[in-house]
Protein backbone atom coordinates (compact mmCIF):
# COMPACT_ATOMS: atom_id res chain seq x y z
CA UNK A 1 0.00 0.00 0.00
CA UNK A 2 1.48 3.35 -1.09
CA UNK A 3 1.22 6.72 0.66
CA UNK A 4 -1.37 8.90 0.36
CA UNK A 5 -1.37 11.24 -2.74
CA UNK A 6 1.61 9.44 -4.30
CA UNK A 7 1.48 10.47 -8.15
CA UNK A 8 0.73 7.70 -10.87
CA UNK A 9 3.52 6.40 -12.82
CA UNK A 10 4.78 4.51 -15.81
CA UNK A 11 5.89 1.11 -15.51
CA UNK A 12 9.14 2.11 -17.23
CA UNK A 13 9.69 4.60 -14.35
CA UNK A 14 10.15 2.08 -11.29
CA UNK A 15 13.43 0.99 -11.18
CA UNK A 16 13.66 -3.24 -11.26
CA UNK A 17 15.83 -3.22 -8.38
CA UNK A 18 15.12 -5.54 -5.32
CA UNK A 19 14.13 -3.54 -2.26
CA UNK A 20 12.74 -6.25 -0.25
CA UNK A 21 13.90 -6.38 3.85
CA UNK A 22 14.99 -9.73 5.61
CA UNK A 23 13.46 -11.14 8.03
CA UNK A 24 13.90 -13.90 10.90
CA UNK A 25 10.10 -15.24 10.59
CA UNK A 26 6.46 -14.44 11.07
CA UNK A 27 6.13 -11.66 13.81
CA UNK A 28 3.38 -13.21 15.92
CA UNK A 29 3.44 -11.32 19.66
CA UNK A 30 1.64 -8.76 20.32
CA UNK A 31 3.40 -5.54 20.14
CA UNK A 32 3.86 -4.40 24.10
CA UNK A 33 4.18 -0.72 22.30
CA UNK A 34 1.73 1.58 23.95
CA UNK A 35 -0.04 4.47 22.07
CA UNK A 36 1.92 3.61 18.83
CA UNK A 37 0.64 4.32 15.19
CA UNK A 38 1.82 0.73 13.67
CA UNK A 39 2.89 0.41 10.53
CA UNK A 40 2.33 -2.64 8.36
CA UNK A 41 4.76 -4.35 5.98
CA UNK A 42 2.56 -3.57 3.23
CA UNK A 43 2.75 0.19 3.32
CA UNK A 44 5.31 0.99 0.82
CA UNK A 45 6.81 4.58 0.19
CA UNK A 46 7.08 5.70 -3.69
CA UNK A 47 10.06 7.94 -3.71
CA UNK A 48 11.99 9.29 -7.03
CA UNK A 49 15.32 8.39 -6.68
CA UNK A 50 16.64 9.84 -9.61
CA UNK A 51 18.91 11.90 -8.14
CA UNK A 52 20.41 8.97 -5.85
CA UNK A 53 21.20 7.60 -9.09
CA UNK A 54 24.69 9.77 -10.28
CA UNK A 55 23.95 7.84 -13.95
CA UNK A 56 20.41 8.56 -14.36
CA UNK A 57 19.28 11.82 -16.52
CA UNK A 58 18.28 13.83 -13.83
CA UNK A 59 15.06 15.17 -15.29
CA UNK A 60 13.44 11.99 -16.17
CA UNK A 61 11.59 10.26 -13.16
CA UNK A 62 12.67 6.95 -11.88
CA UNK A 63 11.30 5.09 -8.93
CA UNK A 64 11.97 2.67 -6.05
CA UNK A 65 9.41 1.58 -3.53
CA UNK A 66 10.80 0.93 0.26
CA UNK A 67 9.24 -0.66 3.19
CA UNK A 68 8.29 2.11 6.02
CA UNK A 69 10.16 2.16 8.74
CA UNK A 70 7.86 2.48 12.30
CA UNK A 71 6.59 0.27 14.90
CA UNK A 72 4.74 -2.87 14.06
CA UNK A 73 1.65 -4.23 15.83
CA UNK A 74 3.27 -7.65 15.89
CA UNK A 75 6.47 -8.46 17.27
CA UNK A 76 9.26 -11.56 16.35
CA UNK A 77 10.66 -11.50 19.19
CA UNK A 78 9.30 -11.55 23.24
CA UNK A 79 10.90 -8.42 24.57
CA UNK A 80 10.95 -9.92 27.95
CA UNK A 81 13.48 -12.37 27.04
CA UNK A 82 15.22 -9.90 24.11
CA UNK A 83 18.64 -9.52 24.94
CA UNK A 84 20.54 -6.71 22.54
CA UNK A 85 24.10 -5.65 21.69
CA UNK A 86 25.37 -2.05 20.43
CA UNK A 87 28.87 -1.79 18.68
CA UNK A 88 29.93 1.66 17.33
CA UNK A 89 33.00 1.47 14.43
CA UNK A 90 35.16 3.29 12.64
CA UNK A 91 35.79 7.24 12.96
CA UNK A 92 34.16 9.48 15.16
CA UNK A 93 31.50 11.50 14.22
CA UNK A 94 28.70 14.44 16.31
CA UNK A 95 25.49 12.06 16.98
CA UNK A 96 27.05 8.52 17.83
CA UNK A 97 25.94 8.92 21.90
CA UNK A 98 22.70 10.13 20.85
CA UNK A 99 21.97 7.11 18.70
CA UNK A 100 22.94 4.94 21.49
CA UNK A 101 20.83 6.71 23.71
CA UNK A 102 17.60 6.60 21.69
CA UNK A 103 18.24 2.57 21.27
CA UNK A 104 19.13 2.02 24.99
CA UNK A 105 15.87 4.21 26.05
CA UNK A 106 13.30 2.85 23.24
CA UNK A 107 14.23 -0.88 23.98
CA UNK A 108 14.55 -0.59 27.86
CA UNK A 109 11.50 1.90 28.12
CA UNK A 110 9.16 1.15 25.32
CA UNK A 111 10.04 -2.42 24.56
CA UNK A 112 11.61 -3.71 28.04
CA UNK A 113 13.81 -5.54 26.70
CA UNK A 114 15.64 -7.67 29.38
CA UNK A 115 19.20 -5.86 28.80
CA UNK A 116 21.53 -3.91 26.62
CA UNK A 117 25.07 -4.76 26.61
CA UNK A 118 27.49 -2.09 25.07
CA UNK A 119 30.78 -3.96 22.83
CA UNK A 120 33.45 -1.90 23.53
CA UNK A 121 36.11 -0.60 20.91
CA UNK A 122 34.25 -1.70 17.63
CA UNK A 123 34.61 -5.50 16.21
CA UNK A 124 37.57 -5.67 18.30
CA UNK A 125 35.25 -6.00 21.43
CA UNK A 126 33.99 -9.29 20.22
CA UNK A 127 36.79 -10.89 19.82
CA UNK A 128 38.48 -13.04 23.04
CA UNK A 129 42.26 -11.86 22.44
CA UNK A 130 41.45 -7.91 22.87
CA UNK A 131 39.89 -8.62 26.28
CA UNK A 132 37.93 -5.59 26.01
CA UNK A 133 34.91 -5.69 28.78
CA UNK A 134 31.46 -5.71 27.89
CA UNK A 135 29.04 -2.64 29.34
CA UNK A 136 25.81 -2.84 30.56
CA UNK A 137 23.83 0.34 29.42
CA UNK A 138 20.51 1.24 31.22
CA UNK A 139 18.54 4.41 30.91
CA UNK A 140 20.40 5.38 34.18
CA UNK A 141 23.46 5.38 32.24
CA UNK A 142 23.06 6.22 28.99
CA UNK A 143 20.73 9.43 30.27
CA UNK A 144 23.41 12.03 30.00
CA UNK A 145 25.98 11.10 27.00
CA UNK A 146 24.13 13.08 24.56
CA UNK A 147 25.79 15.99 26.11
CA UNK A 148 29.09 14.83 25.09
CA UNK A 149 30.69 13.95 21.79
CA UNK A 150 32.11 10.73 20.74
CA UNK A 151 31.06 7.42 21.85
CA UNK A 152 30.90 5.98 25.20
CA UNK A 153 31.74 2.56 23.85
CA UNK A 154 34.17 3.68 22.18
CA UNK A 155 35.85 2.49 18.82
CA UNK A 156 37.96 0.59 16.20
CA UNK A 157 38.71 0.29 12.89
CA UNK A 158 39.67 -3.23 10.51
CA UNK A 159 37.99 -6.03 9.55
CA UNK A 160 37.22 -8.94 12.21
CA UNK A 161 36.56 -12.67 11.59
CA UNK A 162 32.28 -12.90 11.46
CA UNK A 163 32.93 -16.49 12.85
CA UNK A 164 34.13 -15.25 16.00
CA UNK A 165 31.73 -12.50 16.09
CA UNK A 166 28.86 -14.62 15.65
CA UNK A 167 30.70 -16.75 18.73
CA UNK A 168 30.38 -14.09 20.90
CA UNK A 169 27.04 -13.53 19.80
CA UNK A 170 26.19 -17.10 21.16
CA UNK A 171 28.17 -16.74 24.06
CA UNK A 172 26.06 -13.67 25.36
CA UNK A 173 22.93 -14.92 24.22
CA UNK A 174 22.34 -12.24 21.90
CA UNK A 175 19.52 -11.54 20.09
CA UNK A 176 19.34 -8.38 18.43
CA UNK A 177 22.89 -6.59 17.33
CA UNK A 178 22.96 -2.99 16.47
CA UNK A 179 26.05 -1.62 14.58
CA UNK A 180 26.47 1.55 13.92
CA UNK A 181 29.06 2.36 11.84
CA UNK A 182 29.80 4.09 7.88
CA UNK A 183 30.89 2.08 4.43
CA UNK A 184 32.66 -0.63 5.78
CA UNK A 185 30.55 -1.01 8.85
CA UNK A 186 27.52 -2.26 6.55
CA UNK A 187 29.66 -4.62 4.65
CA UNK A 188 30.86 -5.98 8.03
CA UNK A 189 26.99 -6.62 8.99
CA UNK A 190 26.54 -8.23 5.96
CA UNK A 191 29.35 -10.96 6.65
CA UNK A 192 27.87 -10.86 9.72
CA UNK A 193 24.52 -11.73 8.42
CA UNK A 194 25.76 -14.20 6.31
CA UNK A 195 27.46 -16.41 9.08
CA UNK A 196 24.24 -16.18 11.15
CA UNK A 197 22.03 -17.57 8.07
CA UNK A 198 24.89 -19.88 7.45
CA UNK A 199 24.37 -21.09 11.08
CA UNK A 200 20.45 -20.90 11.03
CA UNK A 201 20.22 -18.81 13.86
CA UNK A 202 17.21 -16.11 15.08
CA UNK A 203 19.52 -12.90 15.62
CA UNK A 204 18.59 -9.47 13.82
CA UNK A 205 21.33 -6.82 12.78
CA UNK A 206 20.01 -3.97 12.39
CA UNK A 207 22.82 -0.83 10.22
CA UNK A 208 22.64 2.49 11.57
CA UNK A 209 24.53 4.46 8.97
CA UNK A 210 26.96 6.82 10.46
CA UNK A 211 29.72 9.15 8.01
CA UNK A 212 30.86 12.67 8.64
CA UNK A 213 31.51 12.72 4.71
CA UNK A 214 27.68 12.04 3.92
CA UNK A 215 28.51 9.21 1.23
CA UNK A 216 26.35 6.54 1.99
CA UNK A 217 24.29 5.45 -0.80
CA UNK A 218 20.57 5.93 -0.77
CA UNK A 219 20.87 8.05 2.78
CA UNK A 220 20.15 11.97 1.76
CA UNK A 221 22.15 12.94 5.11
CA UNK A 222 23.45 10.92 7.19
CA UNK A 223 23.60 11.83 11.26
CA UNK A 224 26.18 14.29 12.37
CA UNK A 225 26.71 16.63 8.97
CA UNK A 226 24.61 19.50 10.17
CA UNK A 227 27.03 19.90 12.92
CA UNK A 228 30.11 18.81 11.07
CA UNK A 229 29.12 22.29 8.38
CA UNK A 230 28.15 24.06 11.68
CA UNK A 231 31.56 23.63 13.07
CA UNK A 232 33.28 23.81 9.64
CA UNK A 233 32.15 27.24 9.23
CA UNK A 234 33.17 28.61 12.29
CA UNK A 235 36.94 27.50 11.24
CA UNK A 236 35.93 28.93 7.52
CA UNK A 237 35.49 32.53 9.35
CA UNK A 238 38.68 32.02 11.33
CA UNK A 239 40.63 31.74 7.74
CA UNK A 240 38.44 34.84 6.14
CA UNK A 241 39.48 36.80 9.23
CA UNK A 242 43.38 35.79 8.93
CA UNK A 243 43.06 36.34 5.02
CA UNK A 244 41.38 40.04 5.60
CA UNK A 245 44.30 40.61 7.99
CA UNK A 246 47.24 40.59 5.73
CA UNK A 247 47.82 41.96 2.26
CA UNK A 248 47.06 38.81 -0.36
CA UNK A 249 46.27 36.97 2.39
CA UNK A 250 45.04 33.39 1.70
CA UNK A 251 43.13 31.60 4.69
CA UNK A 252 43.01 28.17 3.45
CA UNK A 253 41.31 25.82 5.23
CA UNK A 254 41.11 21.34 4.86
CA UNK A 255 38.08 19.73 5.82
CA UNK A 256 37.05 16.16 5.43
CA UNK A 257 35.64 14.02 2.57
CA UNK A 258 37.80 11.14 1.26
CA UNK A 259 35.67 10.61 -1.62
CA UNK A 260 32.87 13.00 -1.38
CA UNK A 261 32.98 17.09 -0.87
CA UNK A 262 29.77 17.50 0.68
CA UNK A 263 31.08 19.02 3.93
CA UNK A 264 33.10 21.40 1.95
CA UNK A 265 30.56 22.25 -0.50
CA UNK A 266 27.96 22.92 1.98
CA UNK A 267 29.86 24.97 4.29
CA UNK A 268 30.66 27.18 1.57
CA UNK A 269 26.94 27.64 0.98
CA UNK A 270 26.67 28.49 4.16
CA UNK A 271 29.08 30.91 4.74
CA UNK A 272 29.63 33.56 1.47
CA UNK A 273 33.54 33.81 2.66
CA UNK A 274 34.72 30.89 0.20
CA UNK A 275 36.09 31.55 -2.97
CA UNK A 276 37.78 28.48 -4.13
CA UNK A 277 36.47 25.10 -3.23
CA UNK A 278 38.15 21.94 -4.26
CA UNK A 279 36.74 18.24 -4.05
CA UNK A 280 37.41 14.78 -4.97
CA UNK A 281 34.62 14.99 -7.86
CA UNK A 282 35.61 17.69 -9.76
CA UNK A 283 39.26 17.63 -11.00
CA UNK A 284 41.64 20.90 -11.30
CA UNK A 285 44.54 22.23 -12.95
CA UNK A 286 46.82 23.24 -10.17
CA UNK A 287 49.74 25.24 -12.72
CA UNK A 288 49.25 26.88 -16.07
CA UNK A 289 46.93 29.65 -17.10
CA UNK A 290 43.33 28.11 -16.35
CA UNK A 291 44.97 26.32 -13.50
CA UNK A 292 44.42 26.93 -9.26
CA UNK A 293 47.46 28.86 -8.96
CA UNK A 294 46.54 31.87 -11.66
CA UNK A 295 43.05 31.60 -10.43
CA UNK A 296 44.31 32.03 -7.07
CA UNK A 297 46.77 35.16 -8.44
CA UNK A 298 44.17 36.57 -10.37
CA UNK A 299 42.01 36.59 -6.82
CA UNK A 300 44.59 38.35 -4.87
CA UNK A 301 44.52 41.55 -7.32
CA UNK A 302 41.53 41.69 -7.36
CA UNK A 303 40.19 41.70 -4.07
CA UNK A 304 43.41 41.26 -2.40
CA UNK A 305 42.88 38.60 0.21
CA UNK A 306 41.29 35.05 -0.18
CA UNK A 307 39.43 31.99 1.28
CA UNK A 308 40.33 28.04 -0.27
CA UNK A 309 38.41 25.41 1.51
CA UNK A 310 39.73 21.62 0.04
CA UNK A 311 38.52 19.04 1.02
CA UNK A 312 41.03 16.04 1.46
CA UNK A 313 40.43 14.04 -1.24
CA UNK A 314 40.55 16.28 -3.72
CA UNK A 315 43.31 16.65 -6.43
CA UNK A 316 44.61 13.17 -5.87
CA UNK A 317 46.09 13.13 -9.17
CA UNK A 318 48.58 15.89 -8.64
CA UNK A 319 50.50 14.32 -5.69
CA UNK A 320 52.22 10.70 -5.13
CA UNK A 321 49.97 8.05 -3.72
CA UNK A 322 51.77 5.34 -1.30
CA UNK A 323 49.23 2.66 -2.62
CA UNK A 324 49.08 1.96 0.84
CA UNK A 325 45.14 1.27 2.77
CA UNK A 326 44.64 2.25 6.66
CA UNK A 327 43.02 -0.32 8.64
CA UNK A 328 39.16 0.20 7.03
CA UNK A 329 40.51 -0.45 3.58
CA UNK A 330 40.52 2.76 2.39
CA UNK A 331 43.23 4.33 0.17
CA UNK A 332 45.45 6.23 2.04
CA UNK A 333 45.46 9.77 0.67
CA UNK A 334 48.53 11.87 -0.35
CA UNK A 335 47.94 15.38 1.47
CA UNK A 336 46.60 17.38 -1.11
CA UNK A 337 47.07 20.52 1.32
CA UNK A 338 50.73 20.76 2.00
CA UNK A 339 51.14 20.55 -1.82
CA UNK A 340 49.01 23.63 -2.41
CA UNK A 341 50.77 25.17 0.57
CA UNK A 342 53.92 24.48 -0.94
CA UNK A 343 53.45 25.17 -4.43
CA UNK A 344 51.18 28.46 -3.40
CA UNK A 345 54.95 29.68 -1.79
CA UNK A 346 56.95 29.00 -4.77
CA UNK A 347 54.21 30.31 -7.31
CA UNK A 348 54.00 34.01 -5.59
CA UNK A 349 57.86 34.26 -4.98
CA UNK A 350 58.58 33.27 -8.63
CA UNK A 351 55.92 36.20 -9.36
CA UNK A 352 57.78 38.07 -7.11
CA UNK A 353 54.03 38.57 -5.27
CA UNK A 354 53.71 39.16 -1.39
CA UNK A 355 51.54 36.31 -0.10
CA UNK A 356 50.58 35.33 2.96
CA UNK A 357 49.38 32.09 3.76
CA UNK A 358 47.15 30.58 7.16
CA UNK A 359 46.59 27.30 7.02
CA UNK A 360 43.72 25.68 9.61
CA UNK A 361 42.78 22.01 9.88
CA UNK A 362 39.57 21.66 12.14
CA UNK A 363 38.97 17.53 11.40
CA UNK A 364 39.17 16.41 14.43
CA UNK A 365 37.47 19.04 16.22
CA UNK A 366 34.78 18.76 14.40
CA UNK A 367 34.76 14.90 14.34
CA UNK A 368 34.55 14.68 18.10
CA UNK A 369 32.08 17.61 19.19
CA UNK A 370 28.86 16.69 20.22
CA UNK A 371 25.77 17.05 17.78
CA UNK A 372 23.79 20.24 17.56
CA UNK A 373 19.61 20.05 18.07
CA UNK A 374 18.85 18.96 14.19
CA UNK A 375 21.39 16.10 14.87
CA UNK A 376 20.35 15.12 17.93
CA UNK A 377 16.25 15.07 17.19
CA UNK A 378 17.64 13.25 13.66
CA UNK A 379 19.59 10.53 15.80
CA UNK A 380 16.25 10.31 18.26
CA UNK A 381 14.49 9.11 15.23
CA UNK A 382 17.03 6.94 13.63
CA UNK A 383 17.52 4.88 17.29
CA UNK A 384 13.81 4.27 17.68
CA UNK A 385 13.38 3.24 13.94
CA UNK A 386 16.29 0.57 14.08
CA UNK A 387 14.49 -0.67 17.69
CA UNK A 388 11.33 -1.13 16.35
CA UNK A 389 12.55 -3.06 12.86
CA UNK A 390 14.78 -5.48 14.87
CA UNK A 391 11.87 -6.16 17.30
CA UNK A 392 9.83 -6.93 14.37
CA UNK A 393 12.57 -9.68 12.94
CA UNK A 394 13.78 -7.44 10.44
CA UNK A 395 17.59 -8.24 9.70
CA UNK A 396 20.96 -7.61 7.00
CA UNK A 397 19.09 -3.85 6.54
CA UNK A 398 20.13 -0.12 7.23
CA UNK A 399 17.65 2.38 8.59
CA UNK A 400 17.35 5.50 6.76
CA UNK A 401 16.40 9.10 6.27
CA UNK A 402 15.20 8.94 2.39
CA UNK A 403 14.08 12.51 1.48
CA UNK A 404 12.66 12.92 4.53
CA UNK A 405 11.08 9.75 4.69
CA UNK A 406 12.44 7.27 7.07
CA UNK A 407 12.52 3.53 5.38
CA UNK A 408 14.24 0.30 5.89
CA UNK A 409 17.12 -0.02 3.19
CA UNK A 410 18.59 -3.07 2.08
CA UNK A 411 22.27 -3.85 2.66
CA UNK A 412 23.72 -4.61 -0.68
CA UNK A 413 21.71 -0.89 -2.45
CA UNK A 414 24.08 0.52 0.58
CA UNK A 415 27.11 -0.99 0.18
CA UNK A 416 26.87 -0.90 -3.83
CA UNK A 417 28.91 2.66 -4.16
CA UNK A 418 29.42 5.72 -2.43
CA UNK A 419 27.71 8.72 -3.07
CA UNK A 420 29.20 11.47 -4.62
CA UNK A 421 28.16 15.01 -5.50
CA UNK A 422 26.95 15.52 -8.71
CA UNK A 423 29.08 18.21 -10.34
CA UNK A 424 26.31 18.75 -13.03
CA UNK A 425 23.91 19.56 -10.72
CA UNK A 426 22.15 22.68 -9.63
CA UNK A 427 23.71 21.83 -5.77
CA UNK A 428 27.24 21.81 -6.90
CA UNK A 429 26.21 25.04 -9.37
CA UNK A 430 24.71 26.99 -6.21
CA UNK A 431 28.30 26.00 -4.96
CA UNK A 432 29.57 27.69 -8.00
CA UNK A 433 27.60 30.48 -8.17
CA UNK A 434 28.35 31.37 -4.35
CA UNK A 435 32.40 31.14 -4.53
CA UNK A 436 32.60 32.64 -7.88
CA UNK A 437 35.49 30.63 -8.61
CA UNK A 438 34.63 29.51 -12.45
CA UNK A 439 35.40 33.29 -12.80
CA UNK A 440 39.60 32.55 -11.92
CA UNK A 441 39.08 28.70 -12.96
CA UNK A 442 36.80 28.51 -15.87
CA UNK A 443 38.10 25.00 -16.80
CA UNK A 444 36.98 23.42 -13.76
CA UNK A 445 33.64 22.71 -15.27
CA UNK A 446 33.39 23.57 -19.29
CA UNK A 447 30.45 22.83 -19.33
CA UNK A 448 29.24 25.12 -17.16
CA UNK A 449 28.93 28.80 -18.10
CA UNK A 450 31.54 31.38 -15.83
CA UNK A 451 29.89 33.65 -12.95
CA UNK A 452 30.83 36.84 -11.73
CA UNK A 453 31.73 36.67 -8.26
CA UNK A 454 29.19 38.92 -6.27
Amino acid sequence: MMEEGQKEMRHDELLEIDTSISSLGPAKIPSVMQYAKYVSDDDRILINVAEEEPDSDAGKPQYLEFEKAGPRAFTYFDSSKTKCAICTCGGLCPGINDVIRAIVMEACYHYKVSAVLGIRFGLEGFIPKYKHDIMELTPSKVSEIHKFGGTILGSSRGPQNPEEIVDALERLNISVLFMIGGDGTMKAVKAVCAEIEKRRLKIAVIGIPKTIDNDINYVTKSFGFDTAVEKATEAIECAHTEAKGAMNGIGLVKLMGRESGFIAAQAALALKDVNFVLIPESSFHIDGPDGFLAGLEARLRDRQHAVVVVAEGAGQEHCQISGEKDPSGNPVLCDISGLIISKSKEYFAQKGMQATLKFIDPSYIIRSVPANSNDRVYCGFLGQMAVHAAMAGKTGMVVSNLQARYVHLPLDLVITRRKKINIHSEFWRSVLESTGQLMYMPDMNPDMQPVVNA
